[in-house]
């Protein structure tokens, strides 16, 4: 028996000999692909979390330092896999199954990205080698300006909103802009600054978690001597709405700040978040180069609808519809849904001739209202006749978090416990020139041909694909004009 066992030992001896002969490359590669927190979820964090997860910033807790990371892998796997829906983090829902998918300032994470932290998550969470660590961001407070710092900050009065006191609508006071020449704004970023300690973590009872002010919906204009708005130097502006991010014009539609004019509202909502909170709105303008002049002008368009809408208590999946048929040749530069608590989805389309094309779709956050602008190459270029479509789903039931009572039906109206239905998108409009101008531009960036296809520019290819020539006009433009016409 002892021979037995001693054979039993060596046989077994030369069968790990062999695994590892053969497996001990497998087994190193295994160890070097290693999912670590340095080499792998770090880089993710600074790129797309540590702009408010950072200490003094709005996010709940700071995700900087491995041992502040750690504890919370669970939640960030959770509320990374949600992706496109309420409570998602980055709060950005884009889907990327369906129409456009280059946008500007996206800090939306990969597949690859959250089979990472998954797997991070799953596998004890190793912190790894700090040699591997990119370079810490260095914080200050222009990090709260995404779009980059601004060339003039203008701030609102402070207003105290007390806890658990009804919602508010008011006007602020007016408040002069302090510039002596015009100037065209290329971006234009809203921020409120409160005296909420967010290190501390909040009791939040409403919608906007820390903040106060629900929206602001403002101009600027030269004042008369009753404080009203003189009439032609109106210039409006994006609205505010709690957890926006940076409003960025079109390239060539900049719009304009006029010298000697104040910040204008007569509609801010506010509501309370839980606790006695002092705060104030401070507006970033970034400035085009002194002498720019914008090509296009300011697409003025109502896409929504308040007149039917009717969301039944406890239930989900129901829609909203409304139309627009765009009366000029346009550009649209964002797409933003505004809805409120019910709102859990919303679509675009385009519907030109006997085609119908979806162009965006996203999920929506009523705490996290985005807009978002598509990327140079990317902006839908739309014949003038195009009929915009927007379609948003409603979902007022227990299962959406922002529903306080899912048994209340809604119809349209301002306050929180009602609801709107509106793209509040930016666009602008072009002439025949310009709008041919364009498409030839997008088809020599994008190297396109006559078997391509490019979501939202449905005239794009009628050149390519039934080119006729025209001593007068460039190659192709006829078969365009003979299209919109």
């Amino acid at each position: 028996m002892s021979n037995t066992r001693g054979s039993t030992i060596v046989e077994s001896i030369k069968l790990l000999g062999l695994l590892l002969i053969v497996g001990g490359p497998t087994l190193a590669s295994a160890q070097s692909e290693q999912i670590t927190f340095h080499k792998d979820i770090e880089p993710i964090l600074q790129r797309s979390c540590q702009n408010c997860h950072r200490p003094g910033g709005v996010g709940p807790m700071p995700l900087v330092s491995y041992d502040q990371v750690a504890p919370f892998a669970g939640l960030i796997e959770y509320k990374t896999q949600l992706r496109d829906r309420a409570g998602a983090m980055p709060p950005w829902y884009m889907e990327k199954d369906i129409g456009i998918q280059d946008y500007k300032y996206d800090p939306s994470l990969s597949d690859e990205e959250l089979a990472m932290i998954s797997t991070w998550a799953r596998s004890g969470t190793p912190e790894g080698d700090a040699a591997d660590a990119p370079e810490p961001l260095v914080f200050s407070d222009d990090l709260k300006w995404t779009a980059g710092q601004p060339d003039l900050i203008v701030s609102t009065n402070s207003v105290t909103k007390l806890a658990g006191t009804p919602d508010w609508w008011g006007e602020i006071d007016r408040i002069p802009v302090g510039i002596s020449e015009d100037r065209y704004v290329k971006s234009v970023e809203i921020v409120e600054v409160n005296d909420v300690d967010a290190s501390a973590g909040t009791g939040r009872e409403t919608v906007g978690g820390r903040f106060i002010f629900h929206h602001m919906i403002w101009s600027t204009a030269e004042l008369d001597e009753n404080g009203e708005r003189v009439a032609d130097s109106v210039t409006g502006w994006p609205v505010h709405e709690v957890g926006r991010n940076p409003d960025i014009f079109d390239q060539d539609g900049g719009r304009l700040l006029r010298a000697g004019t104040s910040i204008v509202s007569d509609s801010v909502h506010m509501h309370s978040n839980g606790k006695d909170t002092t705060g104030h709105l401070e507006i970033g303008f970034r400035f085009h180069p002194v002498g720019y002049e914008p090509k296009y002008e300011r697409a003025t368009l109502g896409l929504g609808n308040g007149v039917d809408i009717s969301i039944a208590g406890n239930e989900k999946d129901q829609e909203l519809h409304a139309y627009s048929v765009l009366q000029e040749h346009t550009k649209i530069i964002t797409f933003e849904p505004h809805l409120h608590a019910p709102g859990e989805r919303m679509c675009l389309e385009a519907i030109w001739g006997y085609t119908v094309e979806t162009l965006s779709c996203v999920g929506y956050d009523h705490n996290w209202v985005r807009g978002y602008p598509y990327d140079d190459n990317a902006a839908p270029l739309l014949p003038k006749g195009t009929i915009l479509h927007i379609v948003g789903y409603m979902n007022n039931t227990s299962t959406n978090p922002n529903v306080p009572d899912p048994r209340n039906w809604q119809g349209s109206g301002n306050r929180s416990v009602t609801n709107m239905f509106i793209d509040l998108g930016m666009r602008v409009k072009m002439n025949d020139e310009q709008f041919f101008e364009e498409m030839e531009n997008r088809r020599k960036v994008l190297n396109l041909g006559p078997n391509d296809h490019v979501i939202g520019c449905p005239l794009c290819l009628a050149p390519l694909v039934a080119p006729v020539q025209n001593d007068e006009d460039d190659l192709g433009n006829e078969v365009a004009v003979q299209e919109i016409n």
